[in-house]
C-alpha cells in the first residue's frame, strides 16, 4: 500500500476550460478519503488524473515515493472501479475476476487463489460460472470491486461506483465497502456527489467547487466546522438555513437581527470574532437540527426564540421538517414525529444559540 500526493496540480481543457486548479492533497497510506462535490466540481477529473486516464497540465501526481505524472495507467498499480462496472458481457465472472492476471502472466494456481479471495471477501462464491446480465446491479457492483481486489493494488480508486442502483442497495454497497476498507487495509480515494456516501465512508472528505479545493477534514469536523458557506450548506441533509442580516449592540450585548423581522442574541463567547460586524451586513447559518419548538425546549428564553409561520410539513417517519416563514427567509427545522403544527399556524421556535454560525457576506468564509 502506498501513500497518494497531488502536488499544484491543473487541468485546463481547450485553453479556456480549467476543470482543476492547484489541487494539493494527500492522502496518507491506509487512509479511506472522499472526494466530494457537486457535478462539474473536478472530482472525477482528479481521480483519472491520479488513475492515468488524464494527463494534468501542469503538477505532479505521486504514488508512494514514485512520480506518477507520466507514467501510463497500467504501470501504476492503481486498480478502478467505474459507476457503470464495465464487465466484460461475454466472460463469467469468474473469467471477469482473472482477466488482468492473466494479462500480467500470473500462474493459474494463483489466480485461482486471488479470484476466490476476493469473492470469499464480496461473497460471491455462487456466482463465479455466470454471465454479467444474469446477476443483479449490486452483485454486478461486487463483481467490478473484486476485478480491483485480486490485483492487490496500492490504491483503490472510485468513481462514483453506486448512483447506478437503487437506494437500499446503496445502503448495502456502502456499508460492504467501508468493511472491505477495514478488512484490507488499504488506500482508497472515491468520488461521489452524495455528502451520506461522503460522511458515512471517508476518514477525511475533500469538498472541491469549480475545480478548487475549499476544505479537508474528517466527516465531523466538516459538519460542525465548516470553512465557508459552500461547504456548510453542501454538507447536511436538510441543507443548513442561511439568513442575511446585521449585528447590533445594545447595553453590551450583541443581537442579529434579520432586516424587518426577528432578532436572537449572540452568545458572549463569540463577541470578540464578530464584533467588527456590528452595524454590517453578516449571513448567520444554522442547521435544521438545531432548531426547536419552544413546546419542546427547555431553554427557551425571549433571547432565542423567535415566532414565524408554518408554510409546509414533510412528514419523514421518525422527524417532521417543518419549512417556516420568517419576515424575509423560508428556514426549515427537523424535529419528532410527535411534533406537528398545523399548517399556517404560527409556532415559536427556540435557537441553539451554541450552534449557530457567522459568515462574511462578501467572501463567504466562516467568521465564528
Amino acid at each position: 500500500m502506498a501513500e497518494v500526493r497531488f502536488k499544484n496540480i491543473n487541468k485546463v481543457f481547450n485553453a479556456d476550460i480549467t476543470a482543476v486548479s492547484d489541487l494539493n492533497l494527500e492522502i496518507k497510506d491506509k487512509e479511506f478519503v472522499v472526494l466530494l462535490g457537486p457535478s462539474g466540481c473536478g472530482k472525477s477529473t482528479s481521480l483519472r488524473m491520479l488513475a492515468g486516464l488524464e494527463t494534468p497540465t501542469s503538477g505532479d501526481v505521486f504514488v508512494g515515493d514514485k512520480n506518477v505524472t507520466n507514467m501510463p495507467a497500467k504501470d501504476r498499480d492503481i486498480a478502478m472501479v467505474f459507476q457503470n462496472y464495465a464487465l466484460y458481457p461475454h466472460m463469467d465472472i469468474y473469467n471477469n475476476l482473472a482477466f488482468a492476471l492473466k494479462l500480467r502472466r500470473y500462474s493459474r494456481a494463483e489466480i485461482k487463489k486471488r479470484v476466490n479471495e476476493s469473492a470469499e471477501i464480496l461473497g460471491i462464491n455462487h456466482l463465479l460460472d455466470r454471465k454479467p446480465k444474469e446477476i443483479s446491479g449490486g452483485e454486478r457492483q461486487r463483481v467490478a470491486v473484486g476485478r480491483a481486489i485480486v490485483r492487490k493494488p496500492q490504491a483503490f480508486l472510485f468513481d462514483e461506483p453506486l448512483s447506478n442502483l437503487d437506494a437500499k442497495l446503496r445502503v448495502q454497497m456502502r456499508t460492504e465497502i467501508k468493511k472491505l476498507h477495514i478488512r484490507i487495509k488499504s488506500t482508497m480515494v472515491y468520488v461521489t456527489h452524495d455528502q451520506t456516501e461522503a460522511m458515512t465512508l471517508g476518514d477525511r472528505v475533500a469538498i472541491m467547487k469549480k475545480g478548487k479545493l475549499l476544505q479537508v477534514d474528517t466527516p465531523l469536523d466538516v459538519y460542525d466546522k465548516p470553512g465557508n458557506k459552500f461547504v456548510a450548506g453542501f454538507i447536511g441533509s436538510p441543507p443548513m438555513n442561511f439568513v442575511e442580516g446585521f449585528l447590533k449592540k445594545k447595553d453590551n450585548a450583541l443581537f442579529f437581527c434579520e432586516k424587518d423581522g426577528f432578532q436572537i442574541k449572540v452568545p458572549e463567547q463569540m463577541h470578540k470574532k464578530v464584533e467588527s460586524y456590528i452595524g454590517q451586513g453578516i449571513t448567520l447559518g444554522i442547521r435544521p437540527e438545531n432548531l426547536y419548538d419552544k413546546l419542546f425546549a427547555s431553554y427557551a428564553t425571549a433571547d432565542n426564540t423567535i415566532n414565524v409561520t408554518c408554510d409546509v410539513i414533510e412528514t419523514m417517519g421518525s422527524q417532521n421538517h417543518l419549512y417556516l416563514a420568517t419576515k424575509n427567509h423560508t428556514i426549515i427545522a427537523v424535529v419528532d414525529a410527535s411534533n406537528k403544527p398545523a399548517v399556517g399556524s404560527r409556532v415559536e421556535i427556540v435557537f441553539d444559540t451554541k450552534k449557530i454560525h457567522f459568515f462574511d457576506p462578501s467572501t463567504e468564509d466562516t467568521i465564528v
